[in-house]
């Protein structure tokens, strides 16, 4: 299907056409180098394209293509039958042969009725002009795969705006309910179970509905159950059950995201893509560890649920609204019969993605040794990234004495660093990648300073070496800030293997991904209880994962293309 116009607006003439004056035509540089014009038309010329108004015509949209404004096309869509305020969608198909101002129009066609008994092209001469600004909202005139990519992140932002909300509330919770560390533990833990079991089922999703109706459900499913939380805090099965559900929902995301990025974005682009919709997650815990410490001391633990549950559920509604803009303003004009066709195609190629999922080839993929290169490699960042998520927050708090405002906004500068790092890193593959470098190289390089680095940082924090609490800080948001390379390594790799099998292949990885938050952070509280010690029990576990994952990594990761239906 041909792409569709890139301009739309909504026209009214209040009911009368003004004959004479002139129309013309300013040119300017469009979005990707699309030839695009910005009109100002004055009426006189209108009434020569509408056609004789009849009963059958009236509430009809129709076409007409006029050469002597370099090959455009409009179309008019009545808005109401009853008027004629018109949808204007109109394409400029040539850069050259636009009319230039001073050349006058062809005579207006013989006056004929109008709507509502209105004589159109009886009106006198010199009315005014009608102007077209179609340059709000700023994203109107951005290409599809950006507006999605766009939307995309921004749920990602809210979805670790929730995550990172109970490991700052844990603490005034905890206080409040008496729970040790072992039970603090294990309430955070359960967000973990949920997102275990929906990589899977969330990967099957996204490839047999699409990315964009999972990430919907999945941001409305956690959004709900977020703000549930201090309804439920009081009853611990409640509690842990709706943490399950915010684990399911953003369980299903990643897919979601994944799916979108390997059926839109270019392999040149991947990278950027990626790191900009999951480098929402760094952004979203910034903000959520900025916001929830002013708004407990504020007005308590409970308004950080509300209000960020509020979030997702706006983004939920506002994307329901972009989508439906989106679709009424992008079809492209032609027949009934024509319509029907390309209804009929949509709808076959629904059921053949349908069909393709019945048959998923499991044992090629799991005979792949890149494959299990990527799960191993996924366990490994999983368990040094969501125990320090979970846990340093508290360590900066009874570890280095600081008080909840200041371990929250200490807590903010690892991913706030991740967010430069994030970028820079991508910027430096698609670079790489575009210069000729080969793309399993550029992964494992990425991927191995995303482990190397945390690793090492973590060393002055497991070794008592007598540094100042704020240099053990500088180090530690250093490491983790680095680790941020794993976005143009690891989370590459999918699509580069697969793009037809990369939501599977996500949701695999991160199924196994996903234990290190079930088991790390329960099991980093339980030992905390029994050694006091957060050497063993937060950083001697990750930096062995850490460099065990680097070896893993560097023998047997690959980002060769490979055929797993074949």
């Amino acid at each position: 299907m041909p792409a569709p116009f890139p301009h739309c607006c909504s026209l009214q003439i209040n009911n009368t056409c003004v004959p004479g004056g002139r129309e013309k035509i300013g040119k300017e540089k469009g979005w990707g180098g699309a030839k695009m014009a910005k009109f100002t038309l004055k009426a006189e010329n209108f009434c020569s394209f509408l056609p004789q108004t009849t009963s059958t015509t009236v509430g009809k949209a129709f076409a007409f293509r006029d050469k002597s404004v370099g090959g455009s096309y409009f179309q008019l869509s009545p808005v109401r039958p009853s008027s004629l305020k018109f949808r204007v969608l109109c394409g400029i198909r040539e850069k050259d042969g636009v009319k230039k101002e001073g050349e006058t129009v062809p005579a207006v066609a013989p006056s004929h009725q109008g709507v509502n008994g209105v004589r159109v092209g009886e009106a006198k001469q010199g009315g005014g002009e009608v102007g077209f600004d179609w340059n709000w909202p700023p994203w109107k005139n951005l290409p599809p795969r950006y507006k999605l990519i766009g939307t995309t992140s921004l749920a990602f932002v809210i979805c670790n705006m929730d995550k990172v909300n109970l490991s700052v509330a844990i603490i005034p919770m905890s206080n409040q309910f008496g729970w040790s560390s072992s039970t603090a533990g294990l309430v955070q833990s359960s967000f973990f179970w949920g997102y275990a079991l929906s990589q899977l089922p969330g990967g099957w999703l996204a490839k047999r509905f699409g990315g964009r109706k999972v990430l919907e459900l999945g941001v409305l499913t956690w959004s709900c159950a977020t703000a549930l939380v201090p309804l439920l805090a009081g009853f611990m099965p409640g509690l842990v059950f709706s943490r399950i559900l915010v684990g399911i929902g953003e369980g299903v995301s990643p897919s979601a995201a994944t799916d979108l990025i390997a059926r839109t974005i270019p392999l040149q682009e991947r990278s950027r893509a990626v790191a900009f919709v999951f480098g929402g997650l760094s952004v979203g815990s910034v903000t959520g560890l900025l916001l929830a410490p002013a708004l407990i001391q504020h007005y308590g633990w409970e308004s950080v649920f509300y209000l960020f549950g509020l979030f997702g559920l706006a983004w939920f509604i506002g994307f329901q609204t972009m989508v439906e803009q989106e679709a009424s303003y992008t079809a492209e004009p032609a027949a009934n019969s024509s319509s029907h066709e390309e209804e009929k195609s949509q709808g076959s190629s629904l059921e053949e993605l349908g069909e393709s999922m019945n048959d998923v080839p499991w044992k090629p993929i799991f005979k792949s040794p890149a494959v299990w290169a990527m799960i191993y490699a996924h366990f490994c960042g999983s368990w040094g990234h969501y125990n320090c998520l979970s846990w340093l927050p508290t360590y900066f708090s009874e570890a280095l004495n600081l008080n909840l405002t200041e371990a929250a906004w200490v807590s903010i500068l690892p991913p706030l660093a991740s967010v430069f790092v994030t970028n820079l890193a991508a910027q430096l593959a698609d670079k790489l990648i575009s210069s000729g470098v080969e793309t399993t190289t550029v992964r494992k390089f990425c991927q191995t300073v995303g482990f190397l680095a945390p690793a090492l940082c973590m060393i002055p924090s497991a070794v008592d070496l007598g540094l100042h609490p704020w240099q053990v800080v500088g180090i530690l948001t250093a490491g983790l800030a680095l680790s941020s390379f794993s976005l143009s390594g690891l989370y590459c790799t999918h699509q580069d293997i697969s793009p037809e099998y990369a939501s599977i292949l996500l949701g695999i990885t991160s199924t196994t991904g996903a234990v290190p938050g079930i088991v790390g952070v329960a099991l980093t509280g339980y030992l905390l209880d029994t050694t006091h010690s957060w050497t063993i029990s937060l950083f001697a576990p990750s930096i062995f994962f850490y460099l065990t994952g680097t070896i893993v990594w560097l023998v047997f990761a690959s980002s060769k293309p490979q055929n797993f239906s074949r």
